[in-house]
C-alpha cells in the first residue's frame, strides 16, 4: 500500500513529513514525494527508490515550510519513475498525495484533456488534482471543491490537497482507504496510519467512509457524504509501536500473529468495492491477460505451497478453471506439460525463494500464456520477473515461521479466483459474495483471536508429547498441513497431516492416547463426513483437539476438546481456522522452551537449493 502524511503548523514540517514516511516504508514503496509552502510558494521534490533518496534530496535542496504533503508509494498505474512519484501538481497551484485507485481515470482523462489540461504522469492520481483545479474555477473554496471532485470519482481513495493560494490549510477526503487526522496545538497533522504521527501526537480523528474535511492549524472541519457536518470521536493513543520491535510482545510470532486483521485490510486496501475485485490489482494489463486464462499452475514451497493448495480449491470451485500446484523443486526437475491458455502463478514470501525462482525462469521458456506471482517484497527478483505481480502488504515479517504472510498470501490468491472467475462464468452474485466474505474477513480474524486464552491453556497438554496428528478435508487439509508445519517448525514435536478420509488407509495405526490429534471443522457440506472420521479416532482411544464452527454441535467429552469459533462463510473459513493453529503451536513451543523466532536449522527466506 501506499503511505500518506501531511501537516499545517507553525513550525517547518519537513522533518516530521520525512519520519512519518520512515515509519510507514517497512511495507516496502518504490518511491517517495514531498510539497511543502512556503513564503516562496509550492515546491515538490520526489525521488524513486527508498525514502533517504528523498530526504538526501531535502537535504541538498534546503527544502522546508510550515504545511506540506509527503507520500511512499506502491505502483499500480505507471512505473516506477520520478514523474509517476506522488505529488502530482496542476497548474503549479494544486498538489495531490493519494492512496487507492480512480476507476474511471481513463474517462475523466479524456474529458480533462478536452478541456486542455496536460498530463505529466501515467498515473490515476493526476485526474484528482486538474479535476480539483476545474473545479475551483467556480469556487475559491477547497472543500467545496473537493466534494464536486469526489462527487465524479468511481474506486478506491484517500486523498490530500494542498492550494499555494490557500497556505496552511488541508483537505482530504476518504472512502476506501483509511485516513486519520492528527491533533496538535497550533498544529495539525494526517496520515494514512496513526504509526506515523506518534512522534508528534497521540490524540487522533479517524475519519469515516464518504468522510470529507478540511484542516488548518487551528481547525478540523468534517462533513459527511452526504456534505453534512459531522463531530467524529477523538481517540487517544497509547500505541507503542516500532516496526523493527516486539511492542508489547514476547517474541516476533505472537506480534505478527495478532497483526493479522491490519494486514489483510492492507492487503485489501483500493482493490476491492462492494461487489467486486479490482482485476487492476494484479497489473495494468491483467484484465487483457486474464481473459485467455483457463488453467492455473501454482509453483511454491513450504508455507507458500499450502496457500497454492487452498487456491486450487477455490479456482476450480469458484471460478471454473483447473489447476495444478506443484513444489518448486520437483516442477524444475520433471517434465511438464503446460496446458493451453496457462497461467503460471508463483507464491513466495520475500520473492527470492531459490527453487521457485529457479521455477519460474526455467517456466518461461515453456510456453506459459503469462506469470504472476504473489509475494510480500516489491523489490523482488520474483516481481522484476514476472508478467503481473500482487503485493500482499503483509509488513515486515521477523519470525521465521510465517504467519501474516500466510493469510495475507490466502488473500490474494482468493481475489485472483474472483479475477480469473469473471472471465470464466462466474456469476455477478459469487462475486459479490467473496468481496463481502474479504471485506468483513479482518474482523473476523480479529473474533478468531479472542481465544487465545483458551488455546494457551490447551497448550498444557502437548507439553509431553513427540507426535501429533492434524486432520481436515477439502479446502481445510492444507489448513491442516499448515498446522502441522507451524508446529513442528517452532516446538519440534514430530506432525503429521492427512486429509481426514485417508484415516483408514493406514494412519489409524498411530492412533492411541499419547497422539494428540487437531481436526480443523468448519460447518460446510463435508461436516457429516468429517464427524464420522472423528468418530474413527473416538473408537480407538484417540484424544483430539477440534476447532469447530459453534453451529456445527461438537461437544467436549473426556475424549474431545472443542474450541468453537464464530460461524464464517466458507470461503474464508480457511483463513479463519489457520490462526487458531497458529496460536496453538506458539504456547506449545513455549512451554517447550524453544527459540520460537529463530528455530534451530531454519531461515526466514531460503535463498538457496
Amino acid at each position: 500500500m501506499c503511505g500518506i502524511v501531511g501537516a499545517t503548523a507553525e513550525r517547518r514540517v519537513a522533518g516530521i513529513l520525512l519520519e512519518g514516511l520512515r515509519r510507514l516504508e517497512y511495507r516496502g514503496y518504490d518511491s517517495a514525494g514531498m510539497a511543502l509552502m512556503n513564503d516562496s510558494g509550492l515546491h515538490q521534490v520526489r525521488r524513486v527508490g527508498k525514502v533517504q533518496a528523498l530526504a538526501d534530496a531535502l537535504e541538498e535542496t534546503g527544502l522546508n515550510g510550515f504545511s506540506g504533503i509527503a507520500h511512499t508509494r506502491w505502483a499500480t498505474h505507471g512505473g516506477v519513475t520520478e514523474a509517476n512519484a506522488h505529488p502530482h501538481f496542476s497548474n503549479g497551484t494544486l498538489a495531490v498525495v493519494h492512496n487507492g485507485i480512480i476507476e474511471n481515470h481513463e474517462s475523466l482523462r479524456s474529458k480533462l484533456q478536452a478541456l486542455g489540461y496536460v498530463f505529466t504522469s501515467q498515473t490515476d492520481t493526476e485526474v484528482i488534482c486538474h479535476l480539483m483545479h476545474h473545479e475551483l474555477k467556480s469556487t475559491d473554496s477547497l472543500l467545496a471543491a473537493l466534494q464536486a471532485t469526489v462527487k465524479q470519482l468511481d474506486g478506491a481513495y484517500g486523498t490530500v490537497i494542498m492550494d499555494k493560494r490557500k497556505p496552511g490549510e488541508l483537505v482530504v477526503a476518504r472512502s476506501g482507504s483509511p485516513l486519520v487526522i492528527g491533533l496538535g496545538i497550533g498544529e495539525n497533522f494526517i496520515a494514512s496510519d496513526q504509526l506515523a504521527l506518534l512522534p508528534v501526537t497521540r490524540n487522533f480523528i479517524y475519519l469515516e467512509e464518504g468522510d470529507v474535511a478540511a484542516v488548518t492549524r487551528e481547525s478540523v472541519q468534517i462533513f459527511d457524504s452526504a456534505g453534512q457536518p459531522v463531530e467524529r470521536e477523538q481517540v487517544t493513543s497509547d500505541l507503542q509501536y516500532d516496526a523493527g520491535g516486539k511492542g508489547e510482545y514476547r517474541h516476533y510470532m505472537l506480534k505478527e500473529i495478532h497483526e493479522q486483521p491490519i494486514a489483510v485490510r492492507n492487503t485489501l486496501e483500493g482493490r476491492i468495492s462492494s461487489d467486486e475485485i479490482f482485476t487492476e490489482a494484479f497489473g495494468e494489463n491483467a484484465a487483457e491477460i486474464f481473459q485467455g486464462i483457463r488453467h492455473v499452475q501454482i509453483i511454491a514451497c513450504g508455507t507458500s505451497y499450502h496457500a497454492g493448495m487452498v487456491a486450487r480449491y477455490w479456482l476450480e470451485a469458484y471460478a471454473g478453471v483447473s489447476c495444478n500446484v506443484e513444489i518448486a523443486s520437483e516442477f524444475r526437475y520433471r517434465t511438464s506439460h503446460v496446458f493451453p491458455g496457462s497461467l503460471l502463478l508463483t507464491i513466495s514470501q520475500s520473492g527470492e525463494t531459490a527453487d521457485t525462482l529457479a521455477a519460474l525462469r526455467l517456466a518461461k521458456t515453456l510456453g506459459y500464456r503469462a506469470s504472476l506471482t504473489i509475494c510480500n517484497v516489491a523489490t523482488s527478483s520474483m516481481v522484476r520477473e514476472s508478467d503481473l505481480a500482487f503485493l500482499t502488504r503483509a509488513g515486515a515479517e521477523i519470525g521465521v515461521a510465517s504467519t501474516k504472510a500466510f493469510t495475507t498470501q490466502l488473500v490474494g490468491l482468493l481475489m485472483l479466483v474472483s479475477a480469473l472467475g469473471r472471465f470464466n462464468g462466474m456469476g455477478k452474485a459469487m462475486q459479490t459474495r467473496i468481496a463481502h466474505a474479504l471485506a468483513t474477513l479482518p474482523t473476523k480474524l480479529e473474533q478468531a483471536l479472542k481465544i487465545t486464552d483458551e488455546i494457551e491453556e490447551l497448550a498444557e497438554e502437548f507439553a509431553d508429547k513427540e507426535h501429533s496428528l492434524f486432520l481436515g478435508r477439502g479446502d481445510q487439509y492444507p489448513i491442516a498441513m499448515e498446522g502441522a508445519l507451524k508446529l513442528k517448525e517452532i516446538s519440534y514435536i514430530h506432525a503429521e497431516a492427512y486429509a481426514a478420509g485417508e484415516l483408514k488407509h493406514g494412519p489409524l495405526a498411530l492412533i492411541d492416547a499419547e497422539m494428540p490429534v487437531i481436526v480443523v471443522a468448519p460447518n460446510n457440506e463435508l461436516l457429516e463426513k468429517l464427524k464420522s472420521n472423528v468418530e474413527e479416532v473416538r473408537a480407538r482411544g484417540g484424544i483430539m483437539y477440534v476447532f469447530a464452527d459453534k453451529d456445527a454441535h461438537f461437544k467436549s467429552d473426556e475424549t474431545m476438546r472443542v474450541i468453537n469459533l464464530d460461524h464464517v462463510d466458507e470461503i474464508v473459513a480457511p483463513i479463519v481456522y489457520t490462526l487458531p493453529l497458529q496460536l496453538l503451536s506458539y504456547y506449545v513451543a513455549i512451554i517447550k522452551g524453544t527459540d520460537v523466532d529463530q528455530p534451530r536449522n531454519l531461515a526466514k527466506s531460503v535463498t538457496v537449493e
